[in-house]
This record gives C-alpha cells, structure tokens and sequence, in this order.
C-alpha cells in the first residue's frame, strides 16, 4: 500500500529533524569519524510508530552504535518532540533499524564484477532471505 501524503510529510519533517538530533548527539558524545545518517522514515497508517532506517559508517560500529541509540529512544524522542510541537499533536514511536541496502549493492557489484561468487560463499545468500 502506497503511503499518503500525510505519512510521507510526517516522515520527512521527522527525518530532518533526527538526523540534527543524532549527529548532534554524536558529536557531543565524543564519536569523532562516525557518520550517521537517517536514509528513510515511514510512518504507519495510524501515524502510531516510525520506523527510522539508519545507515552508519564506518559498518563495524553500526550494531554497537544502534543499541546505543535504542537505549536512548526515549530522549531523542522527547527531543523530538520538542522540535515539532507546532507540527504534530502526537509522536510517534520510534523504531530504530539499521539499512543495508548499501552494503547489498556493494556485494551485488562485486559479484557482477567476479570479485565475489555468492555460490561459492552459500552464507551471503541467507542474510537476504525472506523467510
């Protein structure tokens, strides 16, 4: 189901302002080097949960820097909230996920280039799945 102009204006309006949030956070807490940014936000039907997809560099950071974050969902959202009183009458939840899709187009471009064999290496095909 294609989204509404409501939910993708909600979820611009909160992608904008989490990433000030978050490489603000990011700054003050001391992770020189590390880039967060939010790659895309939908909002649910209801406009009850946003599901915030975070792409991270450098990779191996990117689970330890997302249980940061999830342990500070609270936060960032009341700072979120702050930021669009006049916006929303309601925020809504937040749900953090990590996009890979880079790194699937990264491993799709060397397979093509023969650099890597996904047949000979059966274990890069089970993370795409779809169960």
């Amino acid at each position: 189901m294609e989204e509404s102009q409501r939910q993708k204006k909600i979820g611009s309006v909160l992608q904008q302002d989490l990433v000030e949030v978050l490489q603000g956070a990011a700054t003050q807490g001391g992770m020189r080097g590390v880039l967060i940014s939010v790659s895309k936000v939908k909002v649910t039907v209801d406009l009850s949960i946003a599901k915030v997809y975070l792409s991270i560099f450098p990779n191996d950071k990117a689970k330890e820097l997302l249980k940061g974050i999830r342990s500070n969902t609270p936060l960032i959202r009341h700072e979120l909230a702050q930021r669009t009183k006049n916006q929303l009458r309601r925020m809504p939840n937040l749900d953090f996920l990590i996009d890979d899709s880079l790194e699937y187009i990264e491993k799709i471009e060397k397979s093509l280039k023969g650099e890597e064999n996904p047949i000979k290496n059966p274990d890069s095909l089970d993370k795409r799945k779809k169960s």
